[in-house]
């Protein structure tokens, strides 16, 4: 795999894509949020990035002498929409991509949304993409491919000339990914990780982490990891956790506090889950199994 290179410094990555990562690390963006290059002359931008001026710049610089004739955009999470704007305006390129700020499910009465202040609800395409819509340039095609679960709308873009796949946050080359209700669903989440196995693309460019050269082989692992975690969850419900809090702190060891509220999060996704395949029930602010044991199936 491919050490993720410092903030600013353009990394070509094969004849095709060449990458910058901005300068946002942190314990959801790892070394920071990855915008992606790709072709020559006419050229394609994946994920604009954070609201940084000197990340927009260092956009600009790689691209020199060459048009972008499009950006596009994964999910309409702010660390990589927030230099969509100044972008588009320098570039005066059409924004192609996920469709407008979304939930995988409706907001219960006096629930918040805990991802609230990551999302751009200001994020207005030029054109919305759905499966199977491409965009071209000259030597590059870009296929839109739905992967809802991190997000409602996310979005991956395969590359047809390399055999491909820009992964956003949906496949990450350093850490699982956040499924956060009412934003993500779990079950859309595994459902789009099957749909990855089902397909072609071998080589991943994730929006942060390393280079994945076995793409298939990472989907797997997550998608292990989520049923691994499930059978987790539903054995610590069965042993009297009927909490998200109570369940993290059976189940994750180790994890640092920064990481717990996240943690809680990806659990209640997966009871969320659990619930709608009625093999755990919610009860007020608990859950409880809907049988004696956890060997149910579905």
């Amino acid at each position: 795999m491919t050490p993720v290179q410092p903030y600013a410094k353009l990394t070509r990555l094969s004849p095709l894509v060449r990458r910058l990562v901005a300068d946002n690390p942190g314990p959801f963006t790892f070394t920071g949020t990855a915008t992606h290059i790709v072709g020559h002359g006419q050229v394609a931008v994946i994920d604009p990035g954070p609201d940084d001026d000197a990340h927009v710049s260092a956009i600009l610089a790689a691209t020199a002498g060459e048009e972008i004739t499009a950006i596009l955009v994964t999910h309409t999470h702010r660390d990589h929409t927030g230099a969509l704007a100044a972008l588009r305006a320098a570039s005066d390129a059409e924004v192609l991509g996920c469709a407008s700020h979304s939930f995988a499910r409706p907001l219960r009465e006096g629930e918040a949304n805990p991802l609230e202040a990551s999302g751009d609800r200001a994020y207005a395409p030029d054109r919305i993409l759905t499966g199977g819509d491409t965009v071209s340039g000259p030597g590059w095609t870009l296929e839109a491919v739905p992967t809802p679960g991190h997000i409602a709308n996310h979005l991956a873009f395969a590359l047809h000339e390399e055999n491909a796949l820009f992964s956003g946050d949906h496949v990450m080359g350093w850490s699982t990914t956040i499924v956060a209700p009412p934003e993500g669903s779990m079950r859309a989440y595994r459902a789009s990780l099957q749909r990855l196995l089902a397909r072609s693309e071998q080589r991943y460019y994730p929006a942060h982490g390393e280079l994945i050269e076995d793409g298939p082989a990472r989907a797997a692992e997550l998608l292990q990891h989520r049923n691994g975690r499930e059978q987790q969850i539903l054995e610590a419900v069965r042993q009297g956790a009927a909490t998200p809090e109570a369940i993290v702190e059976r189940i994750y060891s180790g994890l640092v506090p920064a990481l717990k509220g996240a943690a809680a999060l990806s659990v209640l996704a997966h009871l969320e889950d659990l619930v709608e395949r009625n093999l755990v029930r919610a009860e007020a602010a608990r859950f409880l199994l809907t049988a004696p044991s956890c060997s149910d199936r579905s």
